[in-house]
């Protein structure tokens, strides 16, 4: 398989071959999450507009995150099937007009459901993990994914950053409708930019397709179960956050309401489960050929393992400002300023992640950084209003390292599991980075900080031991090409 432009390092200041490529990818995902968190900064004065009281202003952080991990799912089956260079250009566009949707809203309501849809944008990781490894082989193919992710995910802090800033300049009530409004018609303009100039391949490359659409294929009986198992904690933590918002929590769903939201959920496990059975029922028949198979356990311990990074993080940047606030009796700036640095390190910790895996091996760097990061919360735990502040920055963003760089580690190795199934499993790894987050962020409300971080170094710890179950990729996987030849893909 050709893959342009390769050498031992890669050039980030080249524009052509595999580093355009690069560069239009992280910049899709950088807008993407741009858009998914542009309320955010500026939530003060969208409560204001609106007379929203703080259990109101909850739903919308809520609600924002809800649809992301079925879409997760539903982007990976759809971007293996038709490609990333139109799923990316479709969200992109489609995300603009939500966007401005939610600029112009009028009502709580309309705040409520613009904001729901664009939970479908937080699945445009899934499109460029896909991307990505179609250009970049196996002993690059960490550090790029680490560049696209690190550099992508800097959107949300650019936009608590840029946002306000922007509102300002546009001044008067509505500034923060237009600063919101901007990001959608940059994001508008970009889609066309990426259809015009992306291409899912390189020249001369096949990009190969799941033989059915619906499901993640599965090659053992056993996996075929295991499958169905590793599903269930996304729909009870879809179940949770319908909780959340039902009467005796936020209260903005009512009883009958919730009830309904639950037998759908109920209904949808029960059809992905007939999906699974359609596309894997073959194997309670006869044998899938040796050449063909794969261990789902690769797939399970790479969801546990961002559950505890990617979840992490995200609990963890929800709830730092407040926690530096109250143990240090800070200003809400001060506070947000000194948070701000666990996001940061996403600029350099995620490439590190993918480059360490690619330089000295997937399984070893995956069990180092889960360790560090396990470390890293147990230490967190011990923060008391006696540390210097300092000392407590530094161990924040020490942790913050472990965390991000464990991301990256995690899809230096999900390419590398079954090629026409990479945006699957990269959508199933991204929901459960969500099922991490939503469960950390339940424990935290039940709990004082020091217990949160014990509980999130406890589920490092266990999914550590997982981890030494983890098979390290090597020597070739086979696809079958179009003309029914089989195409061997180096994977060490």
């Amino acid at each position: 398989m050709p893959y342009p432009n390769t050498s031992s390092r890669l050039n980030l200041f080249s524009f052509s071959g595999n580093s355009r490529t690069l560069h239009l990818t992280w910049f899709a995902f950088f807008l993407s999450f741009m858009v998914w968190f542009n309320h955010a900064p500026l939530m003060a004065s969208i409560q204001a507009t609106f007379n929203l009281s703080m259990q109101e202003v909850k739903a919308l952080l809520i609600i924002n995150v809800a649809l992301t991990i079925p879409a997760r799912i539903i982007v990976g089956i759809l971007v293996d099937k038709y490609g990333p260079r139109i799923m990316y250009s479709s969200l992109l566009l489609s995300s603009s007009f939500i966007c401005f949707f939610f600029a112009s809203a009028d009502s709580y309501e309309m705040l409520l459901a613009s904001r729901f849809a664009l939970g479908f944008v937080g699945a445009g990781f899934v499109i460029g993990i896909r991307m990505i490894s179609e250009w970049f082989p196996a002993k690059q193919v960490g550090i790029a994914e680490g560049i696209y992710g690190g550099w992508g995910n800097f959107g949300s802090a650019a936009a608590a950053l840029l946002l306000p800033t922007l509102a300002l300049m546009y001044g008067g009530d509505d500034g923060w409708r237009y600063a919101i409004a901007t990001t959608g018609m940059i994001t508008l303009v970009y889609s066309f930019v990426f259809y015009r100039l992306a291409r899912n391949t390189p020249k001369g490359s096949t990009y190969f397709k799941p033989k059915k659409t619906g499901a993640m294929e599965v090659t053992s009986k056993g996996d075929f179960f295991f499958y169905l198992l590793m599903n269930i904690p996304m729909y009870v933590v879809l179940a949770v956050l319908i909780w959340k918002l039902a009467p005796g929590n936020l209260g903005i769903l009512t009883e009958a309401t919730a009830d309904l939201i639950y037998l759908g959920l109920i209904g949808l496990y029960s059809y992905q489960t007939y999906q699974v059975w359609r596309i894997n029922g073959h194997i309670f028949k006869e044998d899938v050929p040796e050449i063909h198979r794969y261990k789902f356990k690769q797939v399970a311990i790479l969801d546990l393992s961002y559950m505890v990074t990617f979840g992490s993080e995200l609990a963890v940047v929800s709830m730092l400002p407040l926690f530096f606030k109250e143990t240090f009796d800070l200003s809400i700036v001060q506070a947000g300023l000194l948070a701000s640095g666990f996001a940061f390190m996403n600029l350099v910790a995620r490439p590190t992640g993918g480059f360490f895996s690619d330089k000295f091996g997937r399984k070893k760097s995956l069990t180092i950084l889960i360790s560090g990061l396990a470390v890293g919360y147990f230490v967190l735990s011990e923060i008391t209003p006696e540390w210097p502040v300092a000392l407590a920055v530094i161990a924040t963003m020490a942790c913050s390292f472990f965390v991000q760089a464990g991301e990256g580690a995690v899809f230096a190795i999900v390419p590398l599991v079954k090629r026409r199934m990479t945006g699957q499993i990269a959508g199933m790894a991204g929901a459960y980075g969500n099922v991490g987050a939503v469960s950390f962020l339940t424990v935290f409300s039940f709990v004082e900080p020091a217990t949160f971080f014990l509980v999130i170094a406890s589920a490092a710890v266990a999914t550590l031991i997982a981890v030494q179950f983890l098979d390290e990729p090597s020597g070739q996987t086979a696809e079958v090409m179009p003309d029914g030849t089989v195409q061997m893909i180096d994977v060490a």
